[in-house]
């Protein structure tokens, strides 16, 4: 793709894979500008009346709230293997949502699931990350990256 476009090269990494870390490893390797993870989760319903799955393609993505925990946790894995900027996203709906995944080593955040709920929440997240750095007298984002990663693995 780099030698395609003369446009940044983001790579959108998925959950849904063996080794996140060795992909994104290799993405980087491979010239990629950034990162963002993560996608979906694989997850399924049944149609109990019907006794099928719910969806034609049998599984589908499961997004919002409940792959946060997922989410974060790869964000701080693949933070500690790249050099390269990460792009935070997975169940973010609140400032102190959006601050874990910087303090994990995000460098920016994506809002998507919550946006249905509130088309406003980007601005919100935003205002609330203010409101903490000036409770906290941060005056620079990026003392918040990587905040949370042990001395020198930002």
């Amino acid at each position: 793709m780099k030698a395609a476009t003369g446009l940044p090269v983001i790579v959108k990494l998925t959950p849904n894979t063996g080794d996140i870390v060795g992909v994104a490893r290799a993405v980087a390797g491979a010239g990629a500008d950034a990162v963002s993870l993560i996608n979906s989760v694989k997850g399924m319903a049944i149609d109990i009346a019907k006794r099928r799955p719910v969806f034609s393609n049998i599984t589908a993505g499961l997004s919002g709230p409940a792959i946060k925990p997922i989410a974060l946790a790869l964000v701080y894995e693949v933070a500690g293997a790249v050099d390269i900027p990460i792009i935070g996203l997975g169940g973010i709906a609140t400032a102190s949502d959006a601050l874990e995944f910087l303090m994990a080593g995000a460098g920016a955040v994506q809002v998507g699931s919550a946006t249905y709920r509130n088309p406003r929440v980007a601005l919100d997240i935003l205002e609330g990350i203010e409101r903490f750095m000036e409770k906290e007298g941060i005056k620079k984002l990026s003392d918040i990256i990587g905040a949370a990663r042990p001395a020198g693995k930002a």
